[in-house]
């Protein structure tokens, strides 16, 4: 192998680790940015949670009040 054949073989090799160097970078990159719309989402599916499970709470209280009143009645009858 001569001079310029290593040479060349070596630049393609560089130049390949470059290139898959740049694809993980920008890998990295839309994992980071994913990561951030993820958290995001899930602090926004916390707190719609915590709303539901207080609607959820106000319903039950609002129909174990009717109950009670009902019941009420019934015993008046």
């Amino acid at each position: 192998m001569s001079d310029y054949d290593l040479e060349a073989f070596e630049e393609l090799s560089i130049d390949q680790f470059e290139e898959k160097l740049f694809k993980l970078l920008r890998l990295c990159e839309q994992l980071k940015a994913e990561n951030i719309a993820l958290r995001a989402r899930q602090v926004t599916l916390l707190e719609e949670r915590s709303e539901l499970e207080d609607k959820n709470a106000l319903a039950r209280s609002r129909v174990e009040s009717i109950l009670t009143r009902l019941k009420g009645k019934e015993a008046e009858i």
